[in-house]
């Protein structure tokens, strides 16, 4: 089911975006919906893997000094199934995916300092089999760290 579809899973997802431990009655509330509705909703929603509660902390805050975008080109292709799966458990990536252009991959990396970052480049990452070539982009000063506001998947011609 595409979630974007049942108006009030939206209603919810929207506040939850605001403030994740929004409780059910002030949900409820805010929506005018019988609590039993959207403790309902809620568990559909966990179920169904449209919504992860999580707590996010804020990088810089919190140790990590060194944020970076690391394009990955894959040579043979035959690699690229095996490059994922090991980049997708490193702790330092927040970010992987397939991308076009000039390389094939993409991972966003946040590590405490820039040795930590030298490290994960030099021992987890070129020396993966495949790896033809990186590119290390550096984020200098991050303004906005968030997920996308719902209303940029709503249908245009709602």
């Amino acid at each position: 089911m595409n979630v974007l579809n049942n108006e009030l899973d939206y209603k919810i997802l929207k506040l939850l975006q605001k403030d994740g431990r929004m409780s059910f009655t002030e949900i409820s509330k805010e929506i005018d919906v019988a609590v039993s509705t959207i403790r309902l909703r809620y568990m559909n929603l966990i179920e169904d893997g449209t919504l992860r509660i999580i707590g996010r902390a804020e990088p810089n805050k919190r140790g990590f000094n060194a944020y970076a975008s690391v394009l990955i080109s894959v040579k043979p292709k035959a690699h690229m199934n095996a490059i994922l799966k090991t980049l997708k458990y490193l702790p330092e990536i927040s970010f992987l995916a397939l991308v076009s252009g000039d390389f094939d991959i993409e991972a966003n990396v946040m590590c405490r300092d820039m040795n930590h970052l030298n490290k994960l480049l030099s021992e987890k990452i070129h020396v993966l089999e495949g790896v033809f070539d990186t590119k290390t982009n550096m984020c200098m000063q991050i303004y906005k760290f968030a997920q996308p506001d719902l209303e940029l998947a709503k249908s245009s011609t709602e």
